[in-house]
């Protein structure tokens, strides 16, 4: 008797402790643009939750060296000293590419929205994320800032 109520216990904690994990998952649709009616669906792991996370070539000192040198502050922002920053969400793709690149928080000018997609969109391949010995697609967010 005492053994089944073990057995029971450890049963429910192990389900129990992979529901977090299967929560992180999201599933992102996509379309094909040489077959649009054809559509995707990828399974994207939230960056907290992966074991290994994208890395951009060079780490985090390569990704501002990156951000620094291809950023070009609008004409119209630097004329009016518009600043921010603007929160852009992109998924980094089991083959280190990205994609679905978006704007999570403007930063209140379009110009500086649409540099920091452009910044993001040029970005080459990152190492990416790992769950085990498996490269996953990972969502990453990441902050663009635009200070005079």
């Amino acid at each position: 008797m005492m053994k089944k109520v073990i057995n029971t216990c450890i049963l429910t904690l192990c389900c129990l402790m992979s529901l977090p994990a299967l929560a992180q998952v999201h599933r992102v649709t996509t379309v094909n643009p040489l077959s649009p009616g054809k559509t995707q669906y990828i399974d994207v792991y939230e960056y907290d939750y992966v074991d290994v996370r994208p890395q951009f070539p060079g780490g985090e000192r390569g990704l501002i060296n990156f951000i620094n040198q291809t950023r070009e502050y609008p004409y119209d922002a630097y004329v009016n000293r518009v600043e921010g920053r603007v929160l852009c969400s992109f998924i980094v793709h089991p083959d280190g590419s990205l994609s679905h690149i978006e704007v999570l928080r403007g930063a209140g000018d379009e110009t500086l929205n649409r540099e920091a997609l452009r910044v993001i969109g040029e970005m080459p391949r990152w190492q990416p994320g790992k769950i085990g010995n498996s490269r996953v697609a990972v969502r990453c967010v990441l902050p663009i800032p635009f200070r005079l």
